[in-house]
């Protein structure tokens, strides 16, 4: 997904797509499959990718990792969500679906008030994102923006593109609202539901720099709910400190 730098070759150390993304000449569906093998290479990588004008964030620095909630607020497990993170005084970053913070205002000031991130996850979630029309995609991060801002009492300050689906126009759209994008490393497939056992396993392999990706929203969360129960001690316990990803940019 990237190429040489202008005048010379990648690192050695470095994918050649790692060092520049080649936006322009690929499809939305070219994209999901270059994006998914990023974020294999960055899995592995002990150098995390923190993102710049041209790259969303991948990682974050130091013993720290990132866990990130998305596609709430949802009235049955964002609460239940909280409740597991107060016990554990672990701090997550929530993107927020728009048109479910137009109907659950108050879960969205709750997640606020309990000390946690909020970032801008559209006002719809539509798929594939980046082959949005530029104007409608525009609006689904300006709409979400306004929503979010107006029950929170502030604008987010981060953005996750809907299925991680970047491109130029998803990058620049985000940008011109002042908003870093943040994708992840770690994916548990816990919105297919695939088992408490296996979402475990999943996060449990999280290192230091990994953004790690959940759910509280989009269907029943109780496996996600009750592997992070488990995964949630035993990174603390490895010395893992939880912060925000793209916080520093």
């Amino acid at each position: 997904m990237t190429g040489p730098t202008a005048g010379g070759s990648a690192a050695p150390s470095e994918k050649p797509y790692v060092r520049r993304l080649c936006w322009p000449y690929l499809s939305a569906q070219a994209l999901h499959y270059l994006l998914f093998a990023l974020r294999a290479q960055q899995f592995r990588s002990r150098r995390p990718m923190l993102g710049d004008a041209h790259r969303p964030v991948f990682g974050v620095p130091g013993r720290s990792v990132a866990l990130t909630v998305d596609d709430g607020p949802h009235p049955e497990w964002t609460p239940r969500m909280l409740e597991l993170l107060d016990r554990h005084r672990v701090r997550a970053t929530f993107f927020l679906i728009g048109a479910r913070v137009r109907e659950h205002p108050d879960l969205a000031r709750r997640i606020r008030e309990a000390g946690h991130a909020i970032g801008n996850h559209s006002m719809s979630h539509p798929q594939p994102f980046a082959a949005l029309p530029p104007a409608r995609l525009r609006a689904e991060i300006a709409d979400a923006q306004g929503w979010i801002g107006d029950a929170v009492g502030a604008a987010p300050r981060l953005f996750r593109a809907p299925g991680g689906n970047w491109s130029p126009a998803v990058l620049r759209a985000g940008a011109d609202l002042g908003l870093a994008p943040v994708d992840w490393t770690v994916n548990p497939s816990d919105w297919r539901s695939p088992g408490v056992a296996r979402i475990t396993r999943r996060l449990s392999r999280s290192r230091p720099g990994h953004v790690l990706l959940c759910h509280d929203g989009g269907g029943d969360r109780s496996q996600t709910v009750e592997a992070l129960e488990t995964v949630l001690p035993r990174l603390l316990d490895r010395g893992l400190r939880f912060v925000v990803p793209g916080a520093d940019r």
